[in-house]
């Protein structure tokens, strides 16, 4: 079936940076875009960025852009999302998702 797991999340300091991943399994992940997606405490889910199938270029959210990047590697089945200057309203659980199924989520927590 098809299944995601992150990895990468953590606490870091407003202005830091994470990476995480997300490795897919149970589809052809080549063929399908991916996104990300994240959600505070209280606050509605958001698309945070997306990828197509191919990689390339990425769509962002207004709140991340010029701050995350998303890119992939499909010979690795895995997606990832690079985020830089991180901020405290950038706290929230990150979750991957394509083909219409999601990850299990992952914690990033931005604080002094």
């Amino acid at each position: 079936q098809v299944q995601f797991v992150e990895s990468g999340g953590g606490l870091v300091q407003p202005g830091g940076s994470l990476r995480l991943s997300c490795v897919a399994s149970g589809f052809a992940f080549a063929r399908h875009a991916m996104n990300w997606y994240r959600q505070a405490p209280g606050k509605e889910r958001e698309l945070v960025a997306s990828i197509p199938a191919t990689g390339g270029s990425g769509d962002y959210a207004d709140s991340v852009k010029g701050r995350f990047t998303i890119s992939r590697v499909n010979a690795k089945n895995t997606v990832y999302l690079q985020m830089n200057s991180l901020k405290p309203e950038d706290t929230a659980v990150y979750r991957c998702a394509g083909l219409g199924s999601w990850g299990q989520g992952i914690q990033v927590t931005v604080s002094s």
